[in-house]
């Protein structure tokens, strides 16, 4: 199945986005938020709405990361 905006409805990639982030462990035990990574749903949302492939957005945080 292909991630990319144009193969995907919004439905489906607020979906993807939901499957990919449910750690199952739930919020309290996870520190990504607090590591500068903000809130995940959010970091996702030029995905889901379509503006932004999930490449450019994940490529965006790691440039920010490194810049420190």
């Amino acid at each position: 199945m292909s991630l990319l905006i144009k193969d995907t409805t919004r439905e489906e990639r607020e979906q993807i986005i939901r499957q990919s982030l449910d750690c199952g462990g739930g919020c309290e035990n996870c520190s990504s938020c607090w590591l500068g990574g903000g809130n995940p749903f959010e970091m996702y949302q030029d995905y889901i709405d379509g503006k932004k492939e999930i490449a450019q957005i994940n490529g965006e945080y790691r440039a920010r990361l490194q810049r420190g």
